[in-house]
């Protein structure tokens, strides 16, 4: 038997937020054919609407070799001009900010429209995973080849696979800094190029794979700091033509043997770090690290330690099939626990989809990464490499209530529609069986054209 709050916690779950309609399609096709067609996005096909709103989103597409020529070119057409140097930096950071604003909107289009809802769920969890700041340096035109190409096919697949894309990647290799890592007294150590840089090879460790307090040491850092030097990106008069943006230099590497997690590497190039991510990607303190990551978001931000023990097995059973890890959570009796339903505090980025998709059109995006900003979680931009939080205890607080609260009003008189006032009674119609008889009064004593804004501020709809 299906009741409606069970399909409920499952498109709150599954999705990015309650759609009209979405109760009565789950239904249909039944809750092992919902949860198994989103596990296998790629038989979903995507809405003609959505490809044609995707489409003049250019950049999306291009690898990182291609996003720095295309600068490149900007900045060089611009300097035939004979324009200033900080007219020359305008033009520079004009390109920057299209690709940033196209990798954004493509987002929350996808968001909004995407019948590949788990997908999207997904792509947001993996990118706060393995979080790049993309708001400094090289990393504002990588950034979106970043989520389309080293995240977006791979949420689903290896997490060694994954994990593989993310280290290649000259966005994450920029902002951790260890395209600068260089052994020291190798002939490659010149200028910026002059010795260890531990950073990428901390976080890998801490945040990637193993997690916090699994054991590993300061010497593993430094172990694995020296496996990936000379792993990073190509020269500056190189970038251009090397199309995938990374690099592995051994001029700069440490060809001695090194010892991480009590296993010899042996010292042989760029093979070093390729088993270095073999090791830490099947390293049982990964299992348990990311079962307990996707158990805290899908169930509950206390998992219970049997459904964390159970994905931790899979995730070892299967090499890390992140699709088969998924399919044992959802068929998890803590999934299916009626405690854990409306149980988790939306954060901004999710407080603001599930209002796109309430709401079900929006014509004007240009207001969402203000709004996001307002509420401290601008998407893209987080500094910490440990990515955004999505727990209750941080983020809800006396200010981010009252800033919900103000923000409901314009959300539900138009801000996002040309204007147009949102449909309190088909709002009604998405929301309503989640409404508490509480707000429900609220809502019937309320003059008609203030419904809008109490449902989108309801206490019932800042839990998913």
């Amino acid at each position: 038997m299906m009741s409606d709050r069970k399909v409920i916690h499952l498109a709150n779950r599954l999705s990015l937020g309650l759609k009209q309609g979405q109760i009565d399609d789950i239904k249909k096709t039944g809750i092992s054919g919902y949860i198994n067609s989103q596990l296998n996005p790629v038989a979903i096909p995507i809405p003609e609407q959505l490809q044609r709103q995707l489409q003049p989103l250019n950049t999306l597409p291009w690898q990182p070799g291609k996003l720095v020529f295309e600068q490149n070119r900007i900045v060089n057409e611009a300097k035939k001009l004979d324009l200033d140097r900080r007219s020359l930096q305008k033009v520079r950071r004009q390109f920057q900010q299209r690709v940033i604003n196209q990798v954004r909107l493509g987002r929350l289009i996808r968001a909004l429209h995407s019948p590949r809802e788990l997908e999207e769920v997904m792509v947001d969890f993996w990118f706060n995973h393995f979080n790049v700041f993309g708001m400094q340096g090289l990393a504002r035109i990588w950034i979106g080849s970043y989520e389309e190409q080293a995240i977006r096919p791979h949420v689903f697949g290896k997490f060694r696979t994954l994990l593989g894309a993310i280290a290649h990647h000259p966005a994450m290799l920029f902002y951790l800094d260890n395209w600068q890592n260089t052994a020291p007294g190798s002939p490659g150590a010149t200028g910026r190029f002059k010795g260890l840089n531990e950073n990428y090879a901390r976080e890998l460790l801490e945040l990637h794979t193993l997690g916090v307090d699994s054991g590993y040491t300061q010497k593993d850092v430094m172990e694995l700091a020296r496996i990936l030097t000379g792993w990073g990106l190509p020269k500056p008069g190189d970038r251009a033509g090397d199309e995938d943006g990374f690099y592995f230099d051994e001029t700069r590497h440490d060809f001695d043997d090194k010892i991480l997690l009590g296993k010899t590497i042996k010292g042989r190039g760029i093979e070093e770090v390729e088993e270095a991510l073999d090791l830490l990607a099947n390293h049982p303190s990964t299992a348990q690290n990311i079962a307990y990551k996707l158990a805290q978001a899908f169930v509950a931000d206390e998992p219970p330690e049997s459904v964390v023990v159970d994905l931790s097995d899979r995730f070892l059973e299967t090499g890390g099939e992140i699709r088969e890890v998924l399919k044992t959570l959802f068929n998890s009796t803590d999934f299916w626990d009626e405690r854990n339903y409306n149980a988790k505090f939306k954060n901004p980025y999710r407080y603001i989809t599930s209002i796109m998709r309430a709401i079900g059109e929006v014509s004007n995006f240009n207001p969402i990464n203000g709004i996001l900003n307002q509420l401290g979680m601008p998407l893209h931009a987080c500094p910490s490499p440990d990515g955004y939080k999505n727990t209750q205890q941080a983020w809800l607080n006396p200010d981010t209530m009252v800033r919900r609260s103000s923000l409901a009003v314009p959300l539900a008189g138009g801000l996002l529609h040309e204007g147009n006032p949102v449909d309190a009674n088909q709002l009604g119609e998405t929301l309503g069986i989640t409404l508490s008889p509480k707000t429900r009064q609220v809502l019937e004593e309320s003059p008609e054209n203030l419904r809008g804004a109490i449902l989108l501020g309801s206490p019932e709809f800042m839990r998913y």
